[in-house]
């Protein structure tokens, strides 16, 4: 960021990472901070009032539009993840603007990378990727969008606790999702545990992996104790392992434990890789809701 930047903030919060903005921008720059909880922007407008911050306004908006009132920005900056890039923020940015932002990877939650995206002739071009990722956006304010995401869960539990399955192969699922049902129910209570012999795993790298390697067949799965997993998954068989590298199946000669052990060794194989590793691209999508990019990856 630079002096004098013109930056919109999607996802207001506690209003702390909208003060530092502030900072960065300094006296002659300007944040406009947006939130989709009108709560969460009274606070942080009643703070910044407090802190005697008066570059920075908040407002209640959905941050997927961006916000056009007072674009175009330099500096486009989101805390949570939207369905892909909007073709909203794009046009909303300066031709030497850049935007920062967590973006899905696969239709499944909690697979993201947070990616910079600069223009080059008018077009969203990404200039880096690291690992990482924050809680899905959301068209209305939840108290925590962390328990059950709100896109891409197939079939969930509400006890004890919340528990979900998000599959890959939804499309091949019937309405009543009865798969995605099966699959959450196997590794609910799994017939066979056993633990991965090269723990601990690197998380992060494994779940961008999985996506290259697991295509259809990935699933991630969140159990009621909290726990979340990655593997494979059928209507009527199921594996995962867990990020503490418990592995998960409906029995010891399970066809997906089969299947998720063949995709470790081969990201092992490939030496756990980084996110520069990853092949990345910007793809159009003009779906009527959200037109914008999805980001996608491949090996390296």
């Amino acid at each position: 960021m630079r002096e004098g930047d013109q930056v919109l903030e999607i996802g207001t919060g506690t209003g702390y990472s909208g003060a530092l903005l502030a900072i960065r921008a300094g006296a002659s720059g300007r944040v406009t901070s947006v939130d989709i909880s009108e709560d969460l922007v009274g606070w942080a407008t009643r703070l910044h009032q407090r802190r005697g911050v008066t570059t920075i306004t908040c407002h209640t908006a959905d941050g997927l539009n961006g916000y056009p009132p007072h674009a175009p920005y330099q500096r486009i900056a989101a805390w949570c993840a939207p369905p892909r890039l909007p073709r909203a923020w794009v046009e909303q940015l300066t031709p030497d603007g850049r935007i920062v932002a967590c973006l899905p990877i696969a239709e499944q939650p909690c697979t993201t990378l947070i990616a910079t995206i600069t223009l080059s002739a008018g077009q969203p071009h990404v200039e880096t990727v690291t690992f990482g990722g924050y809680a899905q956006s959301t068209a209305t304010a939840v108290d925590d969008a962390l328990t059950l995401p709100g896109r891409w869960v197939d079939h969930h539990t509400g006890h004890p606790q919340p528990a979900w399955v998000s599959i890959g192969w939804r499309e091949h699922d019937d309405p009543h999702h009865t798969g995605a049902r099966a699959a959450l129910n196997l590794l609910r209570r799994p017939g066979h545990t056993e633990t991965y012999q090269r723990a601990p795993l690197d998380w992060l790298s494994w779940t961008a992996y999985s996506v290259i390697v697991g295509g259809s067949q990935r699933s991630f799965v969140a159990l009621d104790d909290g726990r979340r997993g990655i593997g494979h998954t059928t209507a009527s068989t199921a594996a995962i392992i867990l990020a503490d590298g418990t592995i998960l199946a409906d029995t010891a000669d399970s066809p997906s434990l089969a299947a998720l052990r063949t995709w470790l060794n081969h990201w092992e194989q490939a030496g756990r890789p980084g996110p520069d590793w990853f092949g990345i691209s910007l793809v159009p999508n003009e779906e009527d809701e959200l037109p914008g990019w999805d980001l996608q990856i491949t090996a390296g």
